[in-house]
């Protein structure tokens, strides 16, 4: 299942927020169904997820990631989440494997958002997409780097090549700039939400 909502979309970040959550929902859901057969506890969907951000700021059309992942820990101050992948810290390809091995060991109970810029059709540039898929690193680079999360955010910032020269050398930072505003936007009002969420079911249990 994917969404996807354009940078000129006014309700993007709403989209995004709510795509979101749908897609985390759908997956806690079927993990939990599959295996105690039964429907999920509001806890289980009220639980922050883990967000990673991957990318480098070596380059503007890889940056997207960091760029997210700055923003994002500014706009969740305060807030007890699990937040990696920024501009002071970035998770880049050489890191992904570890990473995941990382959070396989650590966050074993969370659900996974990672975050990348995408190359895609000449049509498809500035859109961001949503999917209920993992991500996969480097794919537009031609790397095999294997899968990463559980729901993936790609926000395509070029058009896809044999060398991928735009990914690397003509994404304008505005373009880069303007979709992590987006994505930082609908992820941060998420992680409120599910924050306080999860405080009210832990009261009332």
């Amino acid at each position: 299942m994917e969404h996807a909502f354009h940078i000129y979309n006014k309700m993007a970040s709403d989209g995004v927020a709510m795509s979101t959550d749908k897609l985390l929902r759908l997956n806690e859901q079927g993990k939990t169904i599959k295996t105690t057969g039964a429907g999920t506890s509001s806890l289980l969907q009220s639980r922050p997820p883990v967000v990673v951000c991957v990318g480098s700021d070596l380059a503007i059309g890889d940056s997207l990631g960091p760029i997210v992942g700055s923003m994002l820990k500014f706009k969740t101050q305060g807030l007890n989440v699990f937040l990696y992948g920024t501009l002071a810290a970035p998770v880049t390809a050489k890191e992904i494997r570890y990473v995941r091995t990382f959070l396989k060991e650590t966050h074993s109970d969370r659900q996974v958002i990672a975050i990348d810029a995408a190359v895609g059709d000449e049509g498809d540039i500035g859109l961001i997409k949503i999917n209920d898929t993992p991500l996969m690193p480097g794919a537009g680079a031609n790397k095999q780097l294997g899968s990463l999360g559980d729901i993936s955010i790609m926000g395509v910032v070029a058009e896809k090549s044999l060398t991928n020269y735009g990914l690397l050398n003509t994404t304008r930072l505005n373009l880069v700039y303007a979709m992590a505003e987006i994505i930082s936007d609908g992820l941060a009002a998420l992680l409120w939400e599910r924050c306080a969420r999860q405080k009210e079911v832990k009261k009332d249990a």
